[in-house]
């Protein structure tokens, strides 16, 4: 099992490396036919020599290339785009997209400041177009080719008292690479359940099942080289984000109380003060026709303001473009948007898909009642709700809410209430400043993933049975 384990490691490492090479001789190629040339002619302008162009001995070059390998293989891997096998080859290539555009426009711009003057643009829309089609080509062919190597590990799914309707769901969707032939429940005795794993299984997924039950199965598969796929507590979120110390002669786990350090809760307002900035003045445009298509539309206000909870649970007016009818919510009852809610209007089908309804709350970062990266801010009367059967969502509040975050880059918009406070506390309980940086880099990301807007199931505005530690 460790050797395939390893086989599959070093494949996936040599499939991805052997992409990034190719993308880097697409540039390579360009910057010696194209760029070179350019930024080494000498500089006139009115027709009177105002300078040399570049020159670069071999070492220079060699600089240049492996620089834009390296800005590859980093935003290739902050985005996803060289996990190949485990992401479906629609999802790689979408990484690849957003890691050949960050890639390229910084590219376009090194080689502006060392020719010290304006180039060209459309040689690098031509590099982007052909290592497109060939990210394309290449995302199909490795995923085709791992999937034919390696087929889909054969899963035991081991539950408790909660329905297994939902993980299976989960898992089924990617038939392609899990494959759970077989549920148990925990009351059919650890003993049975360790000899069926012995098996013809792969991997063991354990879904909530009690704590008692779980340490001792998982004392059991790590001790036979079981893999195991095991769905969190609360608890086991909190412990992940725990210091260890060594004050004694055994190990000490210390979780305390969440706070950012000083020098962290400054950096991450500058950065929130410049970047929202920015962003208002690029897309000002944006927001004037956008306010201008709903006011002609129905009439009705531009913007939606409504009550939301934010750090320490302190309410504040978010700021959002209407995209539902002014009647929506005419009963008084708060509820989420749910599939096809035929309350909202057909533009704000379009600006919620494009997140371009969210704008607004620029400002509410600029005033500093929202960061661009935390929890996503609630409203009071659906914190009242999921807290009745689920305590713990109060932990959220630590922090200041954001405009994004863990939950909404690595969830859905219809993600439990339960998941999405688990991904919150895996950022609250390890939050850095590159962190921050690289939930930023993979929001660009989810713009364009259309589960990321879809509404809730009907039954989670109701029931939130399946809320609260289990």
């Amino acid at each position: 099992m460790k050797q395939i384990e390893s086989i599959k490691r070093v494949f996936v490492l040599c499939l991805g490396l052997m992409g990034l090479a190719m993308q880097t001789l697409i540039y390579g190629w360009f910057w010696f036919k194209v760029y070179y040339p350019i930024a080494n002619a000498p500089r006139y302008a009115d027709g009177y020599f105002i300078g040399p162009g570049l020159h670069l001995y071999f070492r220079g070059h060699l600089l240049v290339i492996i620089l834009y390998f390296v800005l590859m293989l980093f935003f290739s891997n902050t985005y996803g785009g060289l996990k190949i096998g485990y992401l479906k080859a629609m999802d790689i290539f979408l990484s690849q997209i957003f890691a050949l555009l960050m890639v390229n426009g910084i590219s376009y711009f090194q080689i502006a400041l060392m020719s010290n003057r304006l180039i060209p643009i459309y040689p690098i829309l031509e590099i982007l177009a052909v290592q497109l089609i060939i990210s394309f080509l290449w995302a199909v062919f490795t995923n085709w080719l791992y999937r034919a190597i390696f087929p889909a590990r054969q899963m035991l799914l081991v539950s408790g008292e909660y329905p297994v309707d939902d993980i299976l769901r989960k898992f089924n969707s990617r038939q392609d690479k899990y494959n759970i032939v077989k549920c148990m429940n925990i009351s059919e005795g650890l003993m049975n359940i360790e000899r069926e794993c012995l098996e013809r299984y792969d991997a063991v997924v354990i879904w909530d099942i009690p704590t008692k039950d779980r340490n001792k199965l998982l004392k059991f598969l790590y001790s036979n080289s079981i893999r195991v796929y095991m769905m969190p507590k609360i608890t086991d979120v909190l412990v992940k984000g725990s210091t260890q110390m060594h004050l004694f002669d055994t190990p000490v786990l210390l979780l305390r109380e969440y706070y950012l350090k000083v020098e962290e809760r400054a950096i991450k307002r500058m950065i929130d003060i410049i970047c929202s900035l920015i962003l208002i003045i690029l897309t000002s445009p944006i927001m004037v026709i956008t306010a201008i298509i709903i006011k002609i539309s129905d009439g009705g206000p531009v913007l939606y303001k409504q009550v939301r909870c934010t750090l320490n649970q302190k309410e504040f007016k978010i700021m959002k473009f209407r995209s539902m009818r002014v009647d929506a919510e005419k009963d008084g009852v708060a509820r989420l948007a749910t599939k096809n809610d035929s309350r909202i209007t057909p533009f704000g089908k379009f600006i919620r898909a494009c997140r371009i309804d969210e704008l607004p709350q620029l400002f509410n970062i600029l005033k500093g009642e929202m960061s661009f990266i935390g929890p996503r801010p609630e409203r009071p009367e659906i914190i009242e709700q999921y807290m009745e059967t689920m305590p713990e969502f109060a932990f959220r509040m630590k922090v200041k809410a954001g405009l994004a975050g863990y939950a909404q880059v690595y969830g859905k918009y219809n993600t439990t209430p339960y998941d999405k406070l688990k991904l919150d506390l895996a950022y609250i309980e390890n939050y850095s400043v590159w962190l921050d940086f690289k939930l930023m880099l993979l929001t660009l990301k989810i713009l364009f993933t259309p589960d990321a807007t879809e509404g809730v199931e009907e039954t989670q505005t109701t029931a939130l049975k399946n809320s609260g530690e289990k």
